[in-house]
């Protein structure tokens, strides 16, 4: 593995360690290409800040800290500096925006509410979820690519469904077939590995599998040692090797503008 695209920072405010300590380990694992890509900054338009992304005050602490650290490892790994974002149908033009006029290079997808997230959305990995939510957020999904913003979609299987298995299939074939159709690959995360979370879910990857999707391995890394995870390779690869998908190693960032 030589690239990672998901990295984190301290100022999401559920990760620990500094940048320099996770370039360190990516270096010291072998890794040539890394992106950090911590949860964008947002304020909605009463105020309102999440407490688990990057506060507006601290963007640009996040791109000059990185830009000076991309400097001086120029010679040892080739940086790219960008965010995990959402798409909010209320909110996704100014998401866009902002993350343009900061100089941000690329956006990955992690959808972990529909309904715009706030004030009144659901977080989507807490299992009480069915149709209708399930439903809403692939037609999230689907709006993003459509988009042609984002790089790549993490963790496509994050949604904890309660429900039949044949919605569960009929709506992933649509978010896989979409994937195919514009060539966006699709995150094995190894955040779920690691922390033996309900995601990577082998019954989305069979689907992904026999709708011809492209994998691909993001460290979701929190802390600087999963700057570099070898050991949750070998379950990617499993996963990979199983439903026989084909893996990218690197990816083309999408441009923004």
């Amino acid at each position: 593995m030589i690239a990672n695209y998901h990295t984190h920072t301290f100022r999401c405010h559920h990760a620990s360690g500094t940048e320099r300590e996770y370039i360190e380990r990516a270096i010291e694992g072998g890794i040539k290409i890394m992106g950090f890509s911590d949860h964008i900054a947002f304020r909605f338009p009463d105020g309102y800040e999440s407490d688990y992304r990057v506060r507006m005050n601290e963007v640009e602490d996040y791109f000059n800290t990185l830009n000076r650290l991309r400097d001086e490892y120029k010679n040892e790994i080739e940086i790219h500096i960008g965010w995990e974002m959402e798409y909010y149908p209320l909110h996704f033009e100014q998401m866009l925006e902002n993350a343009v006029s900061w100089g941000s290079e690329y956006l990955i997808l992690g959808q972990h509410f529909t309904g715009n997230e706030y004030p009144h959305g659901i977080y989507i990995g807490e299992g009480k979820n069915g149709e209708k939510e399930l439903i809403e957020y692939v037609n999230c999904i689907l709006e993003a690519i459509d988009s042609d913003k984002f790089t790549y979609i993490c963790h496509p299987d994050v949604f904890l469904y309660t429900g039949p298995d044949d919605v569960y299939e009929r709506e992933n074939r649509r978010l896989c077939r979409a994937a195919v159709k514009a060539d966006i690959p699709l995150e094995i995360n190894f955040l779920g590995i690691r922390d033996h979370r309900h995601y990577p879910n082998d019954k989305f990857w069979k689907i992904a599998g026999e709708e011809g999707c492209t994998a691909v391995f993001g460290f979701d890394a929190h802390k600087a040692q999963a700057a570099f995870d070898g050991g949750s390779l070998r379950e990617g690869q499993r996963i990979v090797n199983e439903y026989g998908l084909e893996l990218t190693e690197t990816v083309n960032l999408k441009p923004l503008k």
